[in-house]
């Protein structure tokens, strides 16, 4: 990744295809004509940098779901140990399931996390 790699001119969603979340996302934008660019965690990965951009935009604390199936099945021990935005780091490079889904980057390096359709009206414009 070059530095300028955050500079982009379209929409960019991160998730994982078979999400029935990313799945109404994805629906929602093609219904409005919107151009974007999908990333899929298990295809295309995550590294280091792109989850701290993550993370500086949104907080660690909303990025790790908690409800899903990947955290349901770590240790209490493991559970616990997510403290702290490099604890959270840790956990969600290993298991980048984990990254509540989705997470929409504007243009304009504006940051949206989750999906609904007043919200993603409301972030588009």
């Amino acid at each position: 990744m070059t530095d300028n790699s955050h500079r982009h001119s379209t929409f960019i969603m991160y998730g994982i295809k078979n999400c029935d979340t990313i799945k109404k996302a994805r629906r929602w934008l093609d219904d409005k004509g919107i151009t974007y660019q999908f990333h899929d965690y298990r295809v295309d990965g995550i590294d280091e940098v792109l989850l701290d951009q993550f993370i500086a935009a949104l907080g660690w604390e909303v990025l790790v779901n908690k409800r899903g199936t990947t955290w349901r099945k770590l240790t209490n021990e493991q559970k616990n140990a997510v403290k702290d935005a490099a604890s959270a780091k840790a956990v969600l490079l290993a298991e980048p399931a984990m990254i509540k889904r989705p997470v929409l980057v504007a243009p304009n390096n504006r940051y949206h996390l989750g999906f609904s359709e007043t919200e993603y009206q409301q972030f588009i414009g």
